[in-house]
């Protein structure tokens, strides 16, 4: 059985003290026990029958075994600080692929061409895991590494603002009034998304200062708190919208039961359901760098697989199951563009929800001649 131990540790020892001309490369005893031939620690000569791993590990049997087989470790000038899990890699391509071709698929058989955010973000993460898989197998290249780094913090976002953008269109589509609390359907998107976009420039920002390669510990810092900021302002609008959408809930709920309520509210429910996958992404990035570059999360990229990777590739998925452009379908779903909305105003006419259609329908007997239309198609 072969020892290892250090020069110091020779030295320093308290009990079996060892003859003055000793050296590392003898056979003899320590403490009892038979040790060598070892190398010298400081000659660390080619012929040693060991290799020297080429960082310093706290466990040095289990991770001198783990560096001899990971190349993400042992390139030199790795970018790595772990060994990264390959095969988890390539699954998480394959499934973001999937998702991504779905949605196309969805898009362009719904065509509802405003889907197009929601295929980009599942791009996205589609491409983290691509270029994520490109840089473990080239650990020394600083642009892929910086590459996929910054993709995995931003992708996520997109999903966020196709949230909002499908909440605009199901307040226009399922409610009489086309507002919650004085706010139209048609701006919930407008003002969400460039708020969406304001959290997106930040979170940009923060990424590419803190992955920008020869960078002092101090610029990395202030990356990573400029990061935070932004997804701290994108948590904050968040909760802003949550507010909308319980306005929504509760409009709905004043509502007789109809299978277009139903409709709506299975739209909510996903839209809870993903704000809130959206808000465990952000407390665990948020958690991730509030230690700075003392924290030792980023090691274990189980925690990114389980808390960020995992909830975002549910999201994706589950805007497949309850897909927007399934729910609310043909061009009459789509909201009047700016220029529509001019007209009739010009025109005096009051634009209201589309609700009133089914309403008023599942309230009395249907009679062409008698029925009233809740707002005024323009070609």
């Amino acid at each position: 059985m072969l020892v290892l131990f250090s020069r110091q540790s020779m030295s320093s020892h308290t009990h079996g003290a060892q003859p003055a001309n000793a050296q590392l490369g003898d056979i003899g005893t320590y403490n009892g026990l038979a040790v060598g031939p070892l190398p010298s620690l400081d000659s660390h000569p080619t012929s040693s029958p060991i290799p020297y791993p080429t960082q310093t590990f706290q466990h040095p049997i289990y991770d001198y075994e783990m560096s001899q087989q990971c190349a993400a470790l042992t390139t030199p000038n790795t970018n790595w600080s772990f060994c990264p899990n390959k095969p988890a890699s390539y699954l998480f391509a394959v499934l973001f692929g999937l998702t991504f071709v779905t949605h196309v698929i969805q898009m362009i058989k719904s065509r509802k061409w405003y889907c197009w955010v929601i295929a980009f973000s599942a791009a996205a993460q589609f491409a983290t895991y691509v270029v994520r898989t490109l840089s473990i197998l080239n650990p020394a290249n600083e642009a892929i590494y910086a590459l996929w780094f910054v993709l995995i913090l931003i992708a996520p976002i997109f999903t966020n603002a196709f949230v909002y953008m499908a909440l605009g269109r199901a307040v226009y589509n399922f409610t009489s009034s086309a507002n919650i609390f004085k706010v139209r359907a048609w701006y919930f998107g407008l003002i969400f998304v460039l708020l969406d976009i304001t959290a997106l420039i930040i979170q940009v920002l923060g990424a590419t200062v803190a992955s920008a390669s020869d960078t002092k510990t101090s610029t990395i810092m202030l990356g990573l708190h400029i990061y935070m900021i932004g997804i701290g302002f994108q948590q904050l609008c968040i909760l802003v919208f949550l507010s909308l959408a319980g306005g929504f809930h509760a409009q709905l709920k004043r509502q007789p039961a109809t299978p277009q309520r139903r409709t709506a509210f299975r739209l909510l429910y996903v839209v809870y359901g993903i704000l809130l996958l959206i808000t465990i992404r952000i407390i665990f990035r948020i958690i991730e760098y509030s230690d700075g570059l003392k924290s030792s999360i980023p090691q274990h990229e189980a925690f990114q697989y389980v808390l960020d990777s995992t909830p975002m590739l549910i999201a994706l998925v589950l805007l497949n199951v309850i897909h927007p452009g399934t729910l609310m379908k043909g061009k009459e779903s789509d909201m009047p563009s700016r220029k529509q909305r001019k007209v009739m105003k010009k025109e005096g006419v009051v634009l209201k929800g589309r609700a009133d259609e089914y309403l008023l329908t599942s309230l009395t007997p249907y009679r062409p001649e008698s029925r009233t239309m809740a707002y005024t198609r323009m070609v």
